[in-house]
């Protein structure tokens, strides 16, 4: 396995660091990892680790650069204060910029996925509606304003049934505007899949896990099939 860092740019000229990790062998393809508010931390590299170690060409792009550079929060009070007021500065629009420059790279390892974490949960959503990047979500609690936005890909998403920061009437919305869409709920809070966070739950954790990797396991190859065959049509 392979792990350093690089420099990317996004169509507007902002210039970016991204984390990757590859694989020992050929990737299967490529899954972008989306950062919560606590910047591309040591969490976040773990989880671009885990899924390079499944075979994947992982990148976790810094969308913090364009709001004072990336930072390692701690998830407390204060983290979490500086975390909302950077992505209250840098909003989705420049995100998802920055996020369709690193997928643009990631394509040299083929078909590209997306997984991302609480605001990155939503980010995700976003990649699926406006990038048609096959994505996982996971308890992407800002994610309701855009309910009415269509997928364009296949689209996963993970919550905690003990998530305070996402009502039931939220899933209700969910459920009703988009009654097709895999969703799964575990007996957890929000963050459950951080071992670093109080609210981490190993065995929801490790379930969200496998479904998430069936998930890229199915729709990057699919992806790859249907790229193949528009290579074989046109030769």
């Amino acid at each position: 396995m392979i792990n350093d860092w690089i420099e990317l740019a996004a169509a507007d000229g902002q210039r970016f660091r991204a984390y990757r990790s590859l694989p020992p062998e050929e990737p299967l393809g490529s899954v972008i990892v989306i950062q919560e508010v606590f910047g591309v931390n040591r969490h976040i590299r773990w989880v671009a680790e885990q899924i390079s170690a499944h075979g994947y060409a992982a990148y976790a792009p810094c969308v913090f650069d364009r709001v004072g550079g990336n930072v390692e929060l701690d998830y407390d009070d204060a983290g979490i204060a500086v975390g909302r007021e950077r992505v209250a500065m840098l909003g989705f629009d420049q995100a998802l910029l920055d996020i369709a420059a690193t997928a643009a790279v990631a394509e040299a390892h083929g078909p590209v996925g997306v997984i991302g974490f609480c605001w990155g949960g939503t980010l995700a959503w976003l990649c699926a509606t406006r990038l048609g990047l096959p994505a996982v979500s996971y308890y992407g609690a800002r994610t309701r304003p855009f309910l009415d936005e269509i997928p364009k890909a296949p689209l996963l998403m993970h919550f905690g049934l003990r998530d305070a920061l996402i009502p039931q009437d939220f899933h209700d919305e969910l459920k009703h505007k988009h009654p097709d869409l895999p969703v799964h709920f575990y007996p957890a809070g929000h963050g459950f899949n951080c071992n670093e966070r109080a609210d981490f739950h190993a065995e929801s954790a490790a379930l969200a896990w496998r479904r998430t990797f069936a998930f890229f396991r199915q729709h990057l190859a699919e992806a790859a099939a249907i790229h193949q065959g528009a290579e074989d049509h046109r030769g």
